[in-house]
């Protein structure tokens, strides 16, 4: 075999576990969060510093950032497993690593106001590690004017 075949045959296999490698540690960050969800021993408790937050009107095209407060207030550390927003014109981020006893974290989205003309009301719905309810809706509120030519 030619050293050009040889190389490309290398760098294949290097490309190859690469993405697998990062593919199972998604995997395996799925498979944890799973763990941590069905382990009552491990559930803890959130206080919600904002769960609901007001943005006025802004001009349509505007992309809003929000940010929702929290803090552990429980004895373990605090797993967001899931934030999922109400709708496709919003962007949602969650914690990726727990958040310790004590500790604050948040969770912020992105609200592309284009093409949502009028009054929007929007949800991210959360999941976490908690004790009784594991299941939260954060809201926002904007009125979005209508572009105009």
């Amino acid at each position: 075999m030619r050293l050009s075949h040889r190389l490309l045959l290398l760098y294949c296999a290097t490309l190859a576990a690469t993405f697998l490698s990062g593919c199972l540690s998604g995997d395996n960050r799925a498979i944890a969060m799973q763990q941590v969800m069905r382990d009552s021993a491990r559930y803890t408790s959130i206080q919600w510093l904002d769960s609901a937050k007001d943005f006025g009107t802004i001009p349509e095209g505007q992309k809003v950032q929000v940010a929702f407060r929290f803090r552990n207030t429980g004895s373990t550390p605090l797993v967001i497993t899931q934030v999922r927003p109400s709708c496709g014109c919003t962007i949602a981020e969650q914690p990726q690593e727990p958040i310790a006893p004590g500790a604050e974290g948040h969770i912020s989205a992105v609200f592309n106001s284009q093409g949502h003309a009028g009054v929007n009301r929007k949800t991210l719905f959360v999941t976490a590690n908690t004790k009784g309810n594991q299941n939260y809706s954060l809201h926002f509120n904007v009125i979005v004017n209508r572009k105009t030519s």
